[in-house]
């Protein structure tokens, strides 16, 4: 299981170290880039000035050289620096997507059930894409710059010490307060950039998903306004950042012509005249490697909120983990509760107090409860979604929190009332299931989910596309390759919230003498209102005041 994440120096090098060899020849390649460039733009200046004093063309063939030299490698240089940097960085942001995923889903679904689904997907894409910029823009650059400013103060140290002073002070402003005041201006603004995305992108999904009951309820004009808030809110907040850059960005260009004039002047006394439109020029290009940490600094503090978001996601640890020393799976499946305790953090009210509760393996029964009583709370327990806290759930007499999670979850199909379907095949959707399953296998379940019909009407068969979330499917016909996940399972005991919602009542009947007859010989628990379910069952139970009622 994947750590938690619970700081951004941990965060970095967690994706960085596999990467590192791709990092530092970016970084390289990106102080070659601006070395050549200093001594294209050095060599260039000393050579235009040596030919005013008209010399033989054998005083100027090693100059000539080296500025072809350096001409030619500096484009060679910055083409590989932004072709490793950036393969580096693709490499780096797969990496962390998928660390995040493994990091959450342990998590799901009880640490998760505060976020929203638009927020744990701002911040899977979003702000996982922003950490692009910590790379690219906040860490190479720093290091290209220190390593360059250092040889170019001992370099221009070699003509007078007076001119190293000045380009030193220049590069200190350039390289150190002008970021300051970047990341000063931008830190409250990134921050409220990053939380406002993510308030725009929950409300874009949320509409998305809800823009049946929005046209029902008619409130197109309402969630129209909010999202134009939301989003008249983030171009706001982008132009303060855009006006930052700006400011930066003037600064920039005053601070590096006055460093040249303050170079050439500084020079005047004490270097040889052929030497000073060679000090000047340098200076220009020296600062190519400066220029950039004013951006560094303020993308900076954006993807560092970005990388915050994860690590408050990340951080927490899971409810349920696998136990450090796992006992053997159950031969035989009797269900077996006792003394079982349980509440959520809020309330406070338990939601079971001491439930005691037996079902021999390969008995049928029904469990029946208002809304918020417990059974999905129940089912929740025996799918190992959350921990009890008390008391004791047993299979085979084998205690269920001894079981490694897929071993615990491999014993109990759930057929809950929100099943997710994704934007795949009809045949695919139903072997997640049985990811090993045959296509026949696969096949079998859906007849017997009453699902062959419906797909002998469609164009591509069992290779129709569903898509997201099954939105091109009706609720029954939803329900029915729910329904196939589960009749294609080995589990031993089978959960069943509610199994004909949604379907019509010749359907349901068909359903219903399959389903009986497929698992007859299985441990079934159902959750249901419906007397046609009821009439089919051993015993009846009720959920209420916290334990569960035999009524039948």
């Amino acid at each position: 299981m994947t750590k938690p994440i619970r700081s951004l120096t941990t965060l970095l090098m967690s994706v960085l170290r596999p990467f590192w060899r791709g990092v530092l020849l970016s970084m390289l390649l990106g102080v070659l880039t601006v070395a050549s460039s200093i001594g294209l733009m050095m060599t260039s200046a000393w050579l235009i000035s040596k030919c005013a004093l008209q010399p033989s063309i054998a005083d100027l063939g090693v100059s000539i050289v080296a500025v072809r030299f350096f001409g030619i490698s500096r484009a060679g240089f910055r083409y590989l620096e932004r072709l490793v940097s950036h393969n580096t960085t693709f490499r780096v942001l797969a990496k962390l997507r998928v660390d995040f995923y493994r990091a959450i889903e342990p998590l799901a679904p009880a640490r998760l059930s505060k976020f929203q689904t638009g927020d744990l997907l701002g911040r899977v894409v979003a702000d996982v894409g922003s950490l692009q910029e910590i790379y690219l823009r906040a860490i190479a650059p720093p290091v290209v710059a220190l390593v360059t400013a250092v040889a170019v103060i001992v370099l221009f140290a070699a003509f007078n010490w007076l001119t190293a002073f000045t380009m030193l002070v220049f590069l200190l402003i350039t390289g150190i307060a002008l970021p300051l005041y970047a990341e000063r201006q931008s830190q409250s603004v990134g921050r409220a950039l990053i939380d406002n995305r993510a308030k725009l992108n929950t409300a874009l999904i949320d509409n998305i998903q809800g823009i049946a009951d929005i046209l029902a309820y008619g409130l197109e004009d309402e969630r129209t306004t909010s999202l134009e808030t939301l989003s008249d809110t983030t171009a706001v907040l982008q132009q303060r950042l855009t006006l930052v850059e700006s400011v930066s960005t003037g600064a920039l260009a005053v601070l590096v012509n006055g460093a040249a004039l303050a170079v050439l002047v500084s020079a005047l006394p004490y270097v040889d005249g052929i030497f000073l439109a060679m000090l000047t020029l340098g200076t220009f290009a020296a600062f190519e490697a400066v220029m950039p940490l004013t951006d560094a600094a303020r993308h900076g503090i954006v993807s560092v909120n970005a990388a915050q978001r994860l690590i408050d996601v990340t951080h927490a640890t899971p409810v349920v983990v696998d136990p450090a020393h796992p006992a053997d799976p159950p031969t035989t499946f009797d269900l077996v509760i006792s003394g079982l305790t349980f509440q959520y953090a809020s309330p406070s009210v338990p939601v079971f107090d001491q439930l005691d509760f037996t079902v021999p393996q390969g008995e049928h029964i029904a469990i029946l409860g208002s809304s918020g009583s417990g059974k999905s709370t129940l089912v929740n327990l025996l799918a190992r979604f959350w921990e009890y806290s008390a008391g004791s759930i047993r299979i085979g007499g084998v205690e269920l929190n001894m079981l490694p999670q897929t071993t615990a979850r491999g014993l109990i199909a759930v057929l809950s009332q929100q099943t997710y379907l994704f934007n795949t095949s009809i045949l695919d959707n139903i072997r997640i299931a049985q990811p090993t399953a045959s296509d026949a296998a696969v096949i079998a379940a859906a007849e017997k989910a009453q699902l062959a019909e419906f797909v002998a009407q469609q164009p591509d068969g069992y290779d129709t596309l569903v898509g997201e979330n099954g939105a091109t499917l009706s609720g029954g016909e939803r329900r029915r390759i729910a329904l196939a996940r589960v009749l294609l399972t080995n589990a031993p005991i089978v959960v069943l919230d509610e199994p004909t919602a949604y379907l019509d009542t010749t359907t349901e009947r068909a359903i219903l003498t399959t389903m009986f007859d497929v698992l007859a010989e299985r441990t079934l628990i159902l959750l249901t209102h419906r007397r046609t379910l009821l009439e089919r069952v051993e015993h009846v139970y009720r959920v209420e005041q916290h334990r569960l009622t035999k009524i039948r």
